[in-house]
């Protein structure tokens, strides 16, 4: 019996050492792990793949000027300038509505065409003394001249010069005729 009885405790004490040996176990995840901190490499970014060869288009032209303007003499540009008089009310150097829409207008054109160099010729219709009149055309080419500049256009570009009654456009002796000759008068001098 006794042997039954020490067969007993050491099996109860084989448990007792299994069960305590169990307990003290830790319990092992299942999936991935992240390896230890001191075994963590530091692995460097993956660079990007090359650049793919593209190939060469014909480059678009920037929006140059027209070319049936540009490749005009300065003799045909003024004979069809596309710049348009600007006209006076009878004894006025000032610009009424009409003339700052038209120098404006002139305005963009020698804005698109930088390189030209213009003169304003200040005209007169015959009335008034050669004195007077070509003071008024004088005045008439700096009001153009002026608002030209207000509005960009650099005054190095532009040449000022009167010519009083002595070039008419209109040789009649009517107030229609008149009108039309007070003006500021734009020659395209360079380009």
């Amino acid at each position: 019996m006794r042997d039954m009885r020490n067969t007993t405790i050491v099996v109860a004490v084989t448990l007792a050492i299994a069960v305590t040996a169990a307990c003290g176990k830790k319990k092992v995840a299942t999936g991935p792990q992240p390896p230890p901190a001191e075994e963590a490499a530091v692995v460097p970014p993956t660079p990007p793949p090359p650049a793919e060869r593209v190939e060469d288009r014909t480059p678009v032209a920037a929006a140059l000027p027209d070319d049936s303007i540009t490749n005009k003499s300065l003799d045909d540009l003024n004979r069809d300038s596309p710049l348009k008089p600007v006209f006076f009310r009878l004894d006025s150097a000032e610009l009424d509505d009409s003339g700052r829409s038209i120098a404006t207008a002139n305005a963009q054109v020698l804005k698109k065409y930088g390189t030209w160099g213009i003169t304003i010729e200040g005209h007169c219709d015959e009335r008034g003394t050669a004195e007077y009149n070509l003071a008024l055309g004088e005045r008439r080419a700096v009001a153009v001249k002026t608002y030209l500049s207000s509005l960009g256009v650099s005054p190095d570009r532009i040449r000022v010069v009167s010519y009083g009654k002595e070039f008419p456009f209109d040789m009649g002796h009517s107030e229609d005729a008149w009108a039309t000759n007070r003006r500021g008068h734009f020659v395209i001098t360079s380009k």
